[in-house]
């Protein structure tokens, strides 16, 4: 029975070992909002007022403090407060920033074919970025887009 036992109980240690591991990253860093709607706090506790409430899934956010299973983030607008952790993802998402339509290109170039214009406030995924430019997914539309035209890019 004991031998039955040690496999089941190493493969739960394992399961819930590893989500607090991955909570232990260094500030900054980029997530995205996992949640459709998500609230955020003046204070690291349900105790704490609502602050603002996004309703918008995949939107990035930079975090910036980490107090147990709660994240100090920031998003595109400056804005920032206290979220709970689990309602944040680890993928790497970009929104389009800026005045007018952002080209989306078939190559890393500014003189790449025009695929795609993206208005400001569109959310995506980041695929890859090669020097200044970014593969962007913007719900299937992918194209490469000037890092300067998203926030999300780059180092947090």
């Amino acid at each position: 029975m004991i031998n039955r036992t040690l496999p089941i109980l190493a493969l739960l240690f394992i399961v819930f070992a590893s989500p607090a591991s991955a909570q232990q990253r260094d500030v900054p860093y980029w997530a995205t909002i996992r949640a459709s709607e998500i609230n955020m706090r003046v204070g690291p506790s349900a105790e704490f007022r609502i602050d603002w409430v996004y309703r918008r899934q995949g939107l990035p956010v930079k975090v910036i403090r980490v107090v147990e299973g709660w994240r100090l983030i920031r998003d595109s607008d400056g804005t920032q407060g206290w979220v709970v952790a689990r309602l944040l993802s680890p993928d790497r998402g970009a929104v389009v920033i800026g005045t007018g339509l952002a080209a989306m290109r078939d190559a890393p170039s500014a003189s790449g074919k025009l695929k795609w214009k993206a208005e400001p406030g569109v959310v995506g995924k980041i695929v890859k970025c090669d020097a200044n430019w970014c593969e962007f997914d913007a719900g299937g539309r992918m194209g490469w887009i000037e890092a300067s035209r998203i926030w999300g890019s780059g180092e947090p």
